[in-house]
């Protein structure tokens, strides 16, 4: 049994379509990409999957339950954690107590919360920032808090928005590596993402949406070669990187 399925999602916003009729697997310890030209209706699909918007149609099954129309905090608590483009951390406290607020999801016993977040923090390289108030991280820092926020709830998946986005290429290798840890504990995610280098490091598969509909799904090396999508996105990134 599949762990996530997304089974014939639409979302309308009055007149607009923002996704059409996606279907989506994410099988246990898999990492799927999802990628496409910008509005191509990835984040909107990210907001329906974790609760954030009802579809207009369609459902969402996460470990055999459906979970549509279901609030954000209830998609948490069943084991569905995400991170989001711009990254919102608590800025005035510490490193260490934006963690611990999410393993309060799973625990409402202090040592316990701490404990897991230090587990946590250890995982992912961010111990010598425990104290530092995380306003004051640079962007690299306050992406791999993003995503230590949203491990800390002891996630069977986690969606990634876009989490290399304006990185150095020395930071992009780091995340790359965050993510593998992170799978390695389990944990499946679902992986959002503009850079090509970190899909093809890391995706299982990858899906492409265009205009709100998929076009696309398979193996890296088959997909980046699909025809379609070098017309519709590839093309796009090359042509961005050149300039």
């Amino acid at each position: 049994m599949a762990l996530l399925e997304v089974k014939n999602i639409t979302k309308k916003f009055g007149g607009l379509t923002a996704v059409r009729d996606l279907d989506l697997v994410v099988e246990q310890g898999e990492i799927l990409g999802l990628i496409g030209p910008n509005g191509a209706g990835k984040t909107t699909a990210f907001n329906v999957i974790s609760g954030y918007y009802k579809p207009t149609e369609g459902q969402v099954l996460f470990d055999g339950q459906n979970i549509t129309g279901l609030r954000p905090d209830q998609v948490c608590k069943l084991g569905l954690a995400r991170t989001f483009q711009v990254v919102k951390p608590f800025p005035m406290i510490s490193v260490t107590d934006n963690v611990i607020v999410g393993a309060y999801n799973r625990t409402g016993n202090d040592k316990q919360a701490r404990k897991k977040t230090m587990e946590i923090m250890e995982l992912l390289g961010m111990t010598e920032w425990a104290d530092r108030l995380a306003g004051s991280l640079p962007v690299g820092g306050r992406k791999r808090l993003e995503i230590a926020k949203a491990l800390a709830t002891q996630p069977k998946i986690i969606l990634l928005d876009e989490t290399m986005a304006g990185l150095r290429p020395i930071e992009t290798d780091e995340m790359i590596e965050v993510v593998r840890r992170i799978r390695d504990q389990g944990v499946s995610l679902l992986l959002v993402e503009h850079v090509m280098k970190v899909i093809m490091s890391l995706a299982d598969r990858i899906a492409v949406v265009h205009h709100g509909e998929k076009i696309a799904e398979g193996a890296p090396q088959d997909v980046v070669q699909n025809r379609a999508v070098i017309d519709a996105y590839l093309g796009e990134v090359k042509a961005n990187v050149a300039g």
